[in-house]
């Protein structure tokens, strides 16, 4: 259902209690009794598993799966697939310049970003109480998992002009396929960068923002929205050049400490974070999660444009406890 996303920013930042919007999507695998592999090869199980978690939790928004690996698969990595982990790229398929140079960017569609691009079109005609997000990857996250994320760090050094041509390629790749989102019916996608996390300020200014950015002005409109996820460990170095990339709203992983990413936010974007979802959501209890929820909330709370979610994805086999737990302590502090 088409909404003005910027109005829904504006709204949320003036209302006085918040609903939590964590990325909630995979665990639907154990309402549906069907596995992580099961849910990643069928549009039909991903739009239904987003509607059983919107009936069942009252987020602020539906968030779509944040695998990582299927736009490198599109472009040709291979990737390994299990029954209850998300699926992780395998190796690398860019080693050189001339491997680079002959990189060919993949129609969207191809793979199975077309199911993901379906499965978008039929939870956006099934959810329609609350914006819809579907789930991309960064341009350097996804250049990286190219070139294998152990040796991408090494190359911004060695090859830059081979990391360039790379990203000039997957930047491509991504304003067409969040466009292609936008057409299926989204109302925005969540675009996680984590590696460029893991750079230094200066070589995320040169490899990550800029291609970041490029896409954000491409594909972002008022009925648009790019909500930019980093959850590396140097996010809170780099805060100046992230909220230059322009997106509407920015989310942050539990490597950084969140009350120090919002006072240099512009009072106008959603700031969100960051409950740790595998120390907390997947490996913690009902009342440590609810500690933990209630420990950032208070310190990050007093900041009308700040929304309390989780740091990254939730697991697939969290318990549905402690999940529950996240979102009635939400609803306990504004109470």
């Amino acid at each position: 259902m088409k909404r003005n996303m910027k109005q829904w920013v504006a709204d949320t930042i003036a209302a006085p209690t918040k609903q939590a919007v964590p990325v909630l999507s995979f665990p639907a695998v154990q309402l549906m009794d069907i596995t992580v592999r099961d849910l990643i090869s069928s549009s039909d199980y991903q739009a239904r598993g987003m509607k059983m978690v919107a009936d069942k939790v009252d987020s602020g928004a539906s968030v779509s799966l944040m695998d990582l690996s299927v736009e490198a698969e599109c472009f040709g990595s291979e990737i390994r697939v299990s029954d209850d982990e998300v699926p992780t790229v395998v190796g690398a398929i860019v080693e050189d310049e001339d491997a680079a140079d002959a990189l060919a960017i993949p129609e969207v569609g191809a793979c199975r970003t077309g199911i993901y691009i379906d499965a978008i079109a039929k939870a956006s005609e099934m959810i329609t109480d609350r914006p819809v997000f579907a789930g991309v990857i960064g341009p350097f996250s996804l250049a990286g998992r190219l070139m294998d994320v152990g040796e991408a760090m090494a190359y911004c050094y060695e090859e830059p002009d081979m990391v360039h041509t790379v990203l000039e390629k997957t930047t491509a790749f991504l304003i067409a396929y969040c466009n292609a989102y936008k057409a299926a019916g989204a109302n925005g996608v969540v675009m996680a960068e984590p590696l460029a996390g893991m750079l230094s300020p200066a070589l995320a200014e040169e490899f990550s923002h800029p291609y970041v950015k490029q896409i954000v002005e491409a594909v972002q409109t008022d009925e648009f929205a790019v909500i930019y996820h980093n959850c590396g460990d140097n996010v809170a170095l780099m805060t100046a050049g992230i909220y230059d990339i322009g997106a509407m709203g920015y989310h942050f992983g539990n490597a950084c400490n969140m009350a120090d990413m919002i006072p240099a936010a512009p009072t106008d974007v959603l700031v969100m974070g960051n409950v740790d979802p595998a120390g907390q959501i997947s490996h913690g209890t009902p009342e440590s999660v609810r500690e933990a929820t209630l420990k950032v909330m208070g310190e990050c709370c007093h900041a009308p444009n700040y929304v309390i979610s989780t740091g990254c994805d939730i697991p697939p086999m969290s318990p549905w406890a402690n999940i529950e737990a996240f979102f009635s302590a939400a609803e306990e502090f504004y109470r």
